[in-house]
């Protein structure tokens, strides 16, 4: 199973939820204010923490697709 994670930049509104919940896919850039998705594809053990970084997002930035 492959796991895809998409950031709608425009929606991102520098919360950094996804950060505290998935550190290994996430980073987040200061000077912009936005997150910085660092992991696209992340290995199947990290789907859980790619779909809670979703869940916790309060601008709804983030998708997950999981083939």
């Amino acid at each position: 199973m492959s796991v895809k994670v998409e950031l709608d930049i425009d929606k991102c509104q520098g919360y950094a939820n996804c950060l505290i919940e998935a550190p290994e896919i996430w980073d987040f850039e200061e000077a912009t204010n936005k997150a910085v998705l660092i992991q696209q594809n992340p290995p199947e053990e990290l789907r859980a923490k790619a779909e809670s970084s979703a869940r916790g997002c309060p601008a709804q930035a983030i998708t997950v697709v999981v083939d």
